[in-house]
């Protein structure tokens, strides 16, 4: 880290954008006011596989208020969303605004009604009729990777395995998927107000596709009421409605409804992980293999393919394993797309790599602490190149395992535990180590000094709510040497901001929050030159790797015997956050990460039938956590600043999403432990607890 920080860094300043937003006063997209828009209703899908015969518009199409009815055999040729390809693609997917010639899954727009309101569009949607000729729909493998180190061992001592089957999740953000678009006719341009992670990505997408120059879209993402990856790609609605207005030279807008999110927004998680550890007598890793099966959609998001690269790519996470054979396939299928959410396959390798571990340890009768401390990276092998091409950076993971140890008091923890399932209760211990990667790559900032003692910091990252702005303004004003109030931030703007990559994979602090410190000290440098005011500095700023954060997770778990209730009671996090910039904003994260997974690992799941009509449309039947039934987490942690930027920082994003669902399974499972349960499936409702129990008592 280049040079100390610390005036303001570390010091728990108030969010500076947390007023307005309590006041009423926040703006989102779709609080836009626009002049006398269109409005948007999509016909979607019932089916969830169907060649499509004709579409019957002309009725809609005299409907009051109606200006136009779009098909997708009637629409130009789009140019394709781009996508990562951080796993070998071996099938691209047609990404398309409006189904053509077929349908791959429920909820895909096949025609789309725009109207002078969205009653008009709504009603007229409902007199368009598609004929759908169902088919049956063959799962297929479009992309895979492997990775095969060491040489296997002779023999093991013991050998644990186990299968994950993670639910399928629907993100759930506060404010649906909105988009505003303002036609402006003197410029034939538009300025995009799109709820989304990643402007600039919105910005170079929707020129790519529609095949317009970048200068004639502005995109602006303002107040965004949560995001958690979903909103981290171009939607075929998002495109539709740009080109829409282009088309008709007409303002537009679309506002998706919580139906629209469920059957059409991308969903997490799904993914199923195979593995098998073997271990020797002394309870030592010598071999690890992984098979892991991730779904995908009809169409690929940007990120589609990240999930199923980091459920793999992640392990061993943070232990010595010499040898490993480990792969991963991404299938496509019918079902809703999926997509990237809070984690994106990390807590999808976690879960596996603490299962195994758990499931050793019970075989060998070692103590799930002591297993994991013999086996994790000591600080003297870090950086590690792992076998499966990461390089982690810095830490002490086993401090982390001793600080947990010692702050759950669990000797205490496991002596109560004997106590009371000697009165017949069901109670259960469960930990979890975590590794958490940040991004990698670049990000942007250009800080402007004035002479009256004020800044401005323009960001090419974004915010969704996580007071980036707090964050970024007390970096400069340690940097300057001014106070945090005379520092204006910039985010999330085309205009106003240098093109950079958005909020992503807890990279924005430990990579932005490095761009906006170089830019910082390059000023200093240009002042000590006696450069004139306003001095500016623009810096485009690439991480050396990415930055690992890690830590470790218990849960104390009591599940009724008559009702199969489970109720955690107790629930501890240790972090190494690296350098932290405001421990309040950090703290957020790590409960907000907890708080979502301990949703996945409790009681959300998105559930179709067997003709891939989905059954949970509603918060009627998908369960999310209320803030009454998460329980409180104590938390601690420490700093070990990341060598991998100028900051020092490691991402927390994504923390509790890694760790806690992994302590919560294992814990509810070495609650059952007594009665011969061995393996379960998350969510941990009552009936699922209640039946694991019932046949266990019969085994």
């Amino acid at each position: 880290m280049n040079g100390p920080i610390s005036k303001y860094v570390g010091q728990s300043l108030a969010p500076r954008e947390t007023p307005a937003l309590i006041k009423g006063a926040g703006r989102f997209a779709d609080d836009i006011k626009l002049d006398a828009p269109l409005y948007v209703g999509f016909i979607r899908s019932q089916v969830a596989s169907a060649a499509i015969g004709d579409i019957e518009i002309e009725e809609a199409q005299g409907g009051e208020g109606v200006v136009a009815v779009h098909t997708g055999a009637r629409m130009p040729a789009l140019g394709e969303l781009s996508v990562n390809p951080v796993i070998p693609l071996r099938t691209p997917l047609r990404f398309a605004c409006l189904a053509q010639g077929s349908v791959t899954s429920i909820g895909q727009p096949i025609a789309a009604v725009l109207a002078e309101s969205p009653a008009q569009a709504l009603d007229a949607a409902d007199l368009v009729y598609a004929e759908l000729d169902e088919k049956s729909h063959t799962p297929k493998q479009i992309a895979a990777q492997s990775w095969r180190t060491g040489t296997p061992p002779q023999e093991s001592a013991h050998s644990a395995a186990c299968t994950v089957r993670h639910p399928r999740l629907a993100p759930s953000p506060m404010e649906p998927r909105a988009i505003a678009v303002r036609y402006i006719r003197k410029s034939a341009s538009v300025t995009v107000y799109h709820s989304t992670q990643t402007p600039h990505r919105t910005r170079s997408e929707l020129a790519s596709i529609l095949n317009i120059e970048p200068s004639r879209i502005h995109v602006i993402a303002p107040h965004v009421g949560g995001a958690f990856g979903m909103k981290a790609s171009l939607y075929p609605e998002d495109v539709f409605a740009v080109w829409a207005a282009f088309h008709h030279k007409r303002d537009i807008r679309w506002t998706a409804t919580r139906s629209d999110e469920f059957t059409s927004a991308t969903h997490g998680r799904g993914i199923t992980s195979s593995g098998t550890l073997d271990i020797d007598a002394n309870g030592i890793f010598l071999s690890l293999s992984a098979d892991v099966q991730a779904p995908i959609g009809p169409w690929l998001p940007n990120s589609a393919l990240i999930p199923a690269w980091n459920a793999a790519r992640i392990l061993p996470t943070g232990y010595t394993v010499p040898h490993l054979d480990i792969k991963t396939r991404a299938i496509q299928n019918n079902l809703t797309p999926t997509g990237i959410y809070r984690g994106a396959g990390r807590p999808e390798a976690n879960m596996l790599m603490e299962r195994l571990i758990d499931k050793a340890a019970r075989a060998s009768g070692i103590d799930p602490f002591d297993i994991r401390r013999r086996n994790l990276l000591p600080p003297s092998a870090l950086p590690h190149d792992t076998g499966t091409g990461n390089r982690l950076d810095s830490g002490d993971y086993a401090r982390a395992l001793d600080l947990l140890e010692k702050r759950s008091d669990y000797t205490r923890l496991k002596q109560d535990r004997h106590t009371r399932r000697a009165k017949g209760e069901h109670v259960g211990i469960g930990i979890a180590f975590y590794v958490e990667p940040s991004g990698s790559g670049w990000e942007s900032a250009r800080v402007t000094l004035n002479d009256n003692g004020t800044a401005t910091v323009a960001s090419g990252s974004s915010s969704q709510g996580h007071a980036r702005e707090t964050a970024y303004a007390q970096i400069a004003a340690d940097h300057l040497s001014l106070p945090p109030d005379s520092i204006t931030v910039l985010l999330s703007d085309t205009d106003t901001t240098p093109t950079g990559i958005g909020a992503l994979a807890s990279r924005s602090t430990a990579i932005g929050g490095s761009a906006v410190l170089e830019a910082c000290q390059e000023i200093k440098h240009q002042q000590a030159k006696g450069a004139p005011y306003p001095i500016t500095a623009d810096i485009i700023y690439e991480n050396k790797g990415q930055a690992w954060g890690y830590g470790a997770y218990l849960i104390q778990m009591s599940i009724c015997a008559d009702t199969g209730t489970p109720t955690i009671e107790r629930a501890f996090c240790v972090d190494d956050t690296g350098v932290q910039v405001n421990p309040a904003l950090v703290k957020d994260q790590i409960i907000g990460g907890f708080a979502q997974g301990f949703g996945e690992a409790m009681m959300e799941h998105i559930e179709f039938d067997g003709d891939g009509q989905l059954l949970t449309g509603s918060f009627m039947d998908y369960a999310m956590p209320r803030a009454l039934d998460v329980p409180p987490l104590e938390m601690h942690s420490f700093e070990s600043p990341s060598p991998m930027n100028t900051l020092g920082a490691k991402g927390v994003g994504e923390a509790g999403t890694i760790g806690a669902p992994a302590a919560i399974l294992n814990a509810a499972l070495d609650a059952l432990a007594p009665m011969g349960v061995t393996d379960l499936n998350m969510p941990l409702t009552p009936c699922t607890l209640w039946s694991a129990m019932q046949k266990g008592q019969t085994t």
